[in-house]
C-alpha cells in the first residue's frame, strides 16, 4: 500500500536549515547514518538478548557502503534492528523523534546501560539531503511479523511510504548525489571521511569488501592490555607526528560522570603551539564517533600542547553535534583531566628525570602560564616547575623549588631571583654581586612569563620569593661600622645626584647589594618591572612605567671622589662624571638611550684622565 504523506512542519524547517546551515561540512552526512547503521546493530544486539523470536541476521554484524557511479550513488547498509512501517514514517518523517533517544529511555528505565548508542537529537539522518537530491529507504524489521518498508523523498515537503523489497533483516539508504556532490562517488574519499569521523566505530565499516575503519577505539580497552606500541601508532594515526610521543595518561571514569580520555605530550614543541589562531584541543568522541576535531573546553591554554581524545557520552552538544555547550559536566570532566595531567607530570618527573628534562625543555614556558592563569591548581603545578639558576650546569640545566630551598645557606631567608631576557647578562648583573660573594643561589628567569609567575608565586613551601632588583636590599648584610659610615657620607651625594637625575630616576641612593660596581639600576618595592615594561612595550601593550632607583656603591673609588667632590661644593666638576654612573648602570643592563650624551660624557672622562696621566 503507496502512501505519500506530509513531513511534519518542524521538519520541513529542520530540512531548509540541515541542508543550509546546521552542519559546516557537508561530509557529515556519512558519519551520521553509519551512526544510525550502528545504532541499528546495537539495538539489535540488546533486543536478541531479551527476546528468541526476532528475524535472524544475514551474516556477522555489520555495514556496508556501495558507490554506484552510473546511477550516481552511494547505498549505507546495515543488518541491524530495521525498522516497520510504522516506524518509518514516525521516526524518518518526525523531528527529534530518534528511535536510539527513545531506545537509550528504555534502557536506562530497565536499568541498562545506553553505551554504544550514538544519534541523539533524531536530526542526521536529515543530514542526507545536503548531498543528495532524493534519498531512498529499503528495511525489513527484526519483529517476526513485519513486512518490509519502502521509504522515498526528495526533501521538499512530503515523503512517499510503501511496501519494500528488502528480503533481509536491515536497512539501506540510498543517496542520488547532487551534482556538486559527485566527489563522494569517489572511494578513495569516502574511505578520508569514514578515517576522519568514524574510524573507531565498533562494527565493521566494509566498502568493495575491504574493511575501512580502524575499529579499535583503544581508549575504550582496559590500559593494562594495550601495549607500548599500540600506543605509539595510536599517537600517530590521531596526530599526524611521524615522532613516538614522549609520555601517555589513560585514564577511565565511570563516577559521577562517564567518560574516558587518553592524552599524548609530544616530543617536540609544535612550531605553531604559541600561535592564537590555530585550533587546538583534544578529539571529542562521543561513542567511538568523532563528533568535534579540536575541543578546547576540555584543556586550559596552558595544556594545549596535549594531544588525545576524550569519550564523553554525557557531554551536552549542540543539535548538529559540533559545539559544545558549556554545562557543569565539561567543567568536572575538564577538571577531572587536568588533575591527571599534572597527576603524570609529576610521576615523570619524579620517575624518569631525563624524559622530564625533554619534556621541560620543549614546554616548560607553556606549562608556567598555568601558575597565573589556574589558581585551583597552582599547588599541583609549583612543584612540576624548573627553574635555571646560577649553580646550574649545561649537563644539570634545571632545578626544582625544593633542591633550591634545600641548597639555602645559613642567613638565608628566602628565595632569591632576577628576571631579564638574556642568561649570561643576569648571571654577570651588578645585583648580584653580594649574592655572589656570600654564594647564595639565585633563579634566573629569561621567559617573558616569568614575570607573571612570581606575582603568583610569592612563596614556597613557607620561603618567601624575593627580587634581587627590588626594594632596598639587605640581603643578610653584616654589620659592618665601615660601609655604614659609607653610606651615611654619600647620602647628600645621593640626594644631590637624584636633583641631577630627576626624569630619569625615581630617586638615588647608597647601595647595600653592590661590592665591586660602582652603581646599579633596582626596581621600586611596588610597581611593575624593568623587565615587565619591557616585554610589554615588546608587545605594543600600554602599561604603567617602572619606577627605577640608582644605587651607588659608596666604597667604589669613583664614588668615593665624588662623594668628595660633593662635600667640597665642586658639583661642577662632579656632574658629567655623576652623570656616568647612570650611564654604566644603563650599560650593564644592556641599554644606552642617550647615545650622544653618553659619548660626550666619556669623552670628557677620558679627558681628565689623559690630564691626570
Amino acid at each position: 500500500m503507496s502512501d505519500t504523506l506530509p513531513f511534519q512542519a518542524e521538519v520541513q524547517q529542520l530540512l531548509e536549515l540541515v541542508v543550509h546551515s546546521l552542519y559546516s561540512d557537508r561530509e557529515i552526512f556519512l558519519r551520521e547514518l553509519v551512526s544510525n547503521a550502528s545504532d541499528a546493530l546495537d539495538r539489535a544486539r540488546f533486543s536478541a538478548l531479551q527476546r528468541n523470536d526476532l528475524r535472524e541476521a544475514d551474516g556477522e554484524p555489520a555495514i556496508t557502503l556501495t558507490v554506484d557511479k552510473d546511477k550516481g550513488t552511494i547505498t549505507v547498509s546495515d543488518n541491524g534492528i530495521g525498522l516497520t512501517r510504522e516506524q518509518a514514517i514516525e521516526h524518518l518523517g518526525t523531528i527529534a523523534r530518534s528511535g536510539t533517544k527513545a531506545f537509550a529511555q528504555m534502557l536506562k528505565e530497565r536499568g541498562a546501560s545506553a553505551e554504544g548508542l550514538i544519534g541523539q537529537f533524531g536530526v542526521g539522518f536529515y543530514a542526507s539531503f545536503m548531498v543528495a537530491h532524493r534519498v531512498q529507504v529499503q528495511s525489513l524489521s527484526a519483529e517476526p511479523d513485519a513486512e518490509p518498508v519502502y521509504w522515498e523523498s526528495d526533501g521538499k515537503g512530503t515523503f512517499a511510504v510503501d511496501t519494500g523489497t528488502r528480503t533481509t533483516r536491515g536497512t539501506d539508504v540510498v543517496l542520488h548525489l547532487k551534482a556538486e556532490a559527485v566527489e563522494y562517488l569517489d572511494e578513495d574519499r569516502l574511505r578520508e571521511v569514514i578515517s576522519r569521523h568514524s574510524d573507531f566505530v565498533q562494527y565493521g565499516v566494509f566498502l568493495n569488501d575491504e574493511r575501512i575503519n580502524q575499529s579499535t577505539a583503544l581508549w575504550a580497552r582496559n590500559p593494562q592490555e594495550v601495549a607500548e606500541e599500540d600506543y605509539k601508532e595510536f599517537y600517530k594515526h590521531i596526530s599526524s607526528d611521524y615522532q613516538d610521543p614522549l609520555a601517555w595518561t589513560h585514564f577511565r571514569s565511570e563516577a559521577p560522570l562517564e567518560f574516558s580520555a587518553l592524552l599524548f605530550f609530544p616530543q617536540k614543541r609544535p612550531f605553531d603551539l604559541d600561535q592564537p589562531d590555530v585550533k587546538r584541543g583534544l578529539r571529542l568522541y562521543q561513542r567511538r564517533v568523532l563528533v568535534l576535531e579540536h575541543a578546547e573546553a576540555f584543556l586550559p591554554r596552558y595544556l594545549r600542547f596535549a594531544r588525545g581524545v576524550v569519550d564523553a557520552p554525557e557531554v551536552s552538544l549542540n543539535v548538529s553535534r559540533e559545539l559544545l555547550q558549556n554545562t557543569p559536566v565539561i567543567n568536572a570532566i575538564r577538571k577531572q583531566i587536568v588533575k591527571r595531567i599534572l597527576r603524570r607530570l609529576k610521576e615523570i618527573g619524579r620517575e624518569d628525570p631525563a624524559t622530564y628534562r625533554t619534556f621541560w625543555d620543549n614546554f616548560g614556558a607553556t606549562l608556567k602560564e598555568g601558575v597565573a592563569e589556574d589558581t585551583d591548581n597552582k599547588d599541583a603545578l609549583t612543584p612540576l616547575l624548573r627553574f635555571r639558576t646560577t649553580e646550574t650546569t649545561d649537563e644539570e640545566p634545571w632545578r626544582d623549588l625544593a633542591a633550591i630551598k634545600g641548597n639555602l645557606k645559613e642567613g638565608q631567608d628566602a628565595i632569591w631571583y632576577i628576571t631579564g631576557q638574556d642568561l649570561e647578562r643576569m648571571k654577570a648583573s651588578p645585583q648580584l654581586e653580594r649574592f655572589r660573594k656570600k654564594g647564595w643561589e639565585v633563579i634566573l628567569l629569561s621567559d617573558p612569563v616569568d614575570e607573571w609567575v612570581v606575582m603568583n608565586l610569592t612563596e614556597f613551601d613557607g620561603t618567601p620569593l624575593k627580587s634581587v632588583a627590588r626594594g632596598d636590599l639587605d640581603a643578610g648584610a653584616e654589620e659592618d661600622p665601615i660601609a655604614d659610615e659609607a653610606r651615611k657620607q654619600a647620602e647628600p651625594f645621593a640626594t644631590w645626584l637624584g636633583g641631577l637625575l630627576a626624569g630619569s630616576v625615581a630617586s638615588v641612593r647608597p647601595s647595600k647589594r653592590l661590592t665591586d660596581s660602582p652603581a646599579v639600576l633596582v626596581d621600586s618595592d611596588w610597581g611593575v618591572s624593568a623587565n615587565l615594561e619591557r616585554i610589554l612595550r615588546a608587545a605594543r601593550q600600554e602599561g604603567p612605567k617602572a619606577q627605577r632607583i640608582l644605587e651607588v656603591n659608596p666604597e667604589h673609588a669613583l664614588v668615593k671622589k665624588l662623594v668628595s667632590l660633593h662635600a667640597e661644593g665642586k658639583t661642577d666638576a662632579a656632574e658629567p662624571l655623576a652623570r656616568l654612573l647612570l650611564d654604566y648602570a644603563k650599560i650593564a643592563e644592556g641599554q644606552v638611550d642617550d647615545a650622544a650624551g653618553f659619548s660626550k660624557r666619556l669623552s670628557t672622562l677620558m679627558e681628565k684622565a689623559g690630564q691626570g696621566l
